[in-house]
C-alpha cells in the first residue's frame, strides 16, 4: 500500500468508522434505555441491560484503538482491533435469532440494520487492508533488534 492508497484508506476508514459509532449509539442506547421492549430468547441466558452497555464500551474502545493504529501504519493488530469492533455491528444479527424481532418497530428495525450493515462494512474494510497490504516485507515494527 503506497503512502498515498493509505492516506486515502485512513480517509475512508475514517468515514465507515463514523457512521458505524454514530449508529451504534443510537443502537446500543436504545438497547440499554428500552431493554424489556427488544424480544428476549427463551431457550438460551440473555445478556443483561449493563452488559449490552459495557459491551459497546469495549467494542468501541476497540475501534478507536484500531483506527489510531492504522492511521500510523496498517499493522496486524490494528486490523484485528478493527476486526473485533465489526462485531459491535454484525452481534445485532442475534435480534432477530429470537421470535418477535421482526415485530419490533420499524425505527428499531432501521437502527440494528443499519448496524449490522456497519459491522458488514467495518469488517470488509479490515479484510480488504489486510490483503492490500504488501506481504514478505518486514517492517521495522515488526523486527525485534536487541540493544
Amino acid at each position: 500500500m503506497s503512502s498515498y492508497e493509505h492516506q486515502r484508506a485512513v480517509r475512508i476508514l475514517g468515514w465507515i468508522l463514523a457512521a458505524a459509532v454514530v449508529v451504534s449509539i443510537v443502537h446500543y442506547t436504545d438497547n440499554y434505555v428500552n431493554y424489556d421492549d427488544y424480544p428476549q430468547a427463551t431457550t438460551v441466558p440473555n445478556p443483561s441491560a449493563g452488559l449490552v452497555l459495557g459491551a459497546w464500551f469495549g467494542f468501541t474502545a476497540a475501534g478507536l484503538a484500531g483506527y489510531l493504529l492504522f492511521r500510523r501504519h496498517p499493522s496486524t493488530l490494528a486490523l484485528v482491533l478493527l476486526a473485533a469492533y465489526s462485531g459491535s455491528g454484525l452481534i445485532g444479527v442475534g435480534h432477530y435469532l429470537v421470535p418477535g424481532a421482526t415485530s419490533m418497530p420499524w425505527w428499531r428495525q432501521a437502527h440494528v440494520a443499519l448496524d449490522i450493515a456497519c459491522g458488514i462494512a467495518v469488517l470488509a474494510f479490515a479484510v480488504w487492508a489486510a490483503r492490500a497490504r504488501p506481504h514478505g516485507v518486514v517492517s521495522a515494527e515488526s523486527r525485534h533488534i536487541p540493544p
